[in-house]
């Protein structure tokens, strides 16, 4: 049995390898030039190692009815472990994965594909690209936007200007999920409060509690809508987990966000 595979991707001037993780039965990791990127569990796609997975994958769980099939954009592939998520927990649902390295994408798709193919489309494009030339009439239930970390992300997908494009594409309940990845004194994920918060009326932030108190580095979900969020979706948030954690919205990002 195959417990290991790779592929130098040229574009990329990086080998791209999946490796059967020797604790979790089913589960593979990827890695980039020797830096792991995903985690994903084939045989138990509900199964998320990554916490700030995890809390985006509570976002979809709360999201309408449960089991409902939902349409989902996702701007960055890695090893599409949410939309396996969602392929098992919502069936029928119909997703788009984005991506901007086709060698990297059909590196994992070729060795892990996924259950359900014919719901699923992948593009291979710069993402506010295809957002504007490709799927500026299409319109989903839940957007997210896992591409980058820290500072050094492209300018253009970290607008407000952008998350203006994003809400365009959304349904009337529809959310917005970013993956902020950042180190104190999280300026960078202050800059993307702002953002967002000029263009939906609602914000969510969710994170380990310790980095709220910006001493420690690390992954924050925030989520915009311009739908009102109720105290018992909150309340279903931060049980959820994983804990210890934090979940604000409304006042209580009052003073996040400021420059």
């Amino acid at each position: 049995m195959v417990q290991r595979t790779s592929r130098w991707l040229g574009n990329l001037g990086a080998h791209a390898t999946l490796e059967k993780d020797a604790f979790v039965p089913g589960a593979w990791v990827l890695t980039l030039g020797g830096a792991e990127q995903s985690h994903v569990n084939v045989e138990h796609p509900e199964e998320i190692f990554y916490e700030y997975l995890r809390r985006l994958a509570n976002h979809v769980d709360i999201h309408g009815e449960p089991g409902l099939a939902l349409r989902v954009l996702h701007l960055g592939a890695g090893a599409l472990t949410l939309a396996r998520y969602i392929e098992k927990k919502r069936p029928g649902s119909v997703q788009v994965a984005v991506d901007l390295e086709r060698e990297l994408l059909d590196f994992v798709l070729d060795a892990l594909p996924v259950s359900d193919p014919k719901n699923l489309t992948t593009i291979i494009g710069d993402a506010r690209h295809v957002l504007s030339e490709q799927l500026a009439v299409a319109q989903f239930d839940i957007i997210v936007l896992d591409i980058f970390s820290g500072a050094g992300a492209p300018e253009h997908l970290t607008s407000s200007g952008f998350y203006s494009e994003m809400d365009a594409l959304l349904g009337p309940t529809g959310i917005v999920l970013v993956n902020v990845g950042d180190d104190p004194p999280f300026a960078f994920a202050d800059s993307q409060i702002r953002a967002m918060s000029s263009v939906f009326t609602t914000l969510i932030a969710s994170a380990p509690t310790e980095i709220f108190s910006r001493k420690y580095p690390g992954n924050m979900i925030l989520a915009g809508t311009q739908s009102k969020i109720d105290m018992s979706s909150m309340d279903l948030l931060r049980a959820a987990g994983p804990h210890p954690g934090t979940v604000l919205f409304g006042a209580e990002l009052d003073g996040f966000g400021k420059p």
